[in-house]
């Protein structure tokens, strides 16, 4: 097969999750890192919100692999985003410090991506799964990490808007698959 004239671009799949993790399940950091590997095995771009918990742990996945990891901060510089927010660094190739807080970050960090994908959270994740969800995007649920992830289904069931573009799995790797389906879909360029 000719490899397509855009075959340097990637997917940027976004994976959103809490930053404090104490009421997730047991393997929720763990599935995130799987996560995070999977997106680089498939030849696409990790982005997250640069912040601790599921995020950090898909990053962490995602170096760990060999791929490239992005994340938009709440802060405006990086002085802001360790002293004031307490984030990390670590496991970034780039973090864009948007200056929006969190609510300003979550729909920067949910449009620049082609996909989202929820794991275990609470509001903030919540926040970034309607905001993709009103925009219509490819989302993809990590079930049974605990938080507002195992609640997504009965909301949208419960908010009478349609099923969306929202697949659901326990197994990340096929979570992914699925979710890289409904991506390609929504491609004029063939990647």
């Amino acid at each position: 097969m000719k490899p397509s004239r855009h075959s340097h671009m990637k997917f940027k799949i976004c994976v959103s999750g809490a930053a404090e993790t104490g009421h997730c399940s047991a393997n929720a950091l763990e599935q995130a890192k799987v996560l995070g590997e999977e997106i680089v095995r498939h030849n696409a771009i990790l982005v997250t919100g640069a912040t601790t918990g599921i995020p950090f742990w898909a990053a962490i996945g995602a170096k760990e692999a060999g791929g490239i990891s992005i994340g938009l901060s709440p802060a405006g510089s990086e002085k802001e985003h360790i002293e004031t927010y307490k984030l990390p660094v670590d496991y970034f190739d780039m973090i864009v410090y948007t200056g929006f807080g969190y609510s300003g970050r979550n729909l920067l960090l949910t449009r620049a991506a082609d996909a989202v994908i929820v794991g275990c959270g609470r509001m903030g994740t919540l926040n970034e799964f309607t905001i993709a969800f009103e925009d219509d995007k490819p989302i993809g649920v990590l079930t049974n990490t605990g938080g507002t992830a195992d609640i997504l289904r009965e909301i949208i069931e419960k908010s009478h808007r349609g099923q969306g573009k929202v697949v659901y799995d326990s197994d990340p790797k096929i979570l992914i698959e699925k979710v890289l389906e409904l991506v390609r879909k929504e491609k004029i360029v063939e990647i």
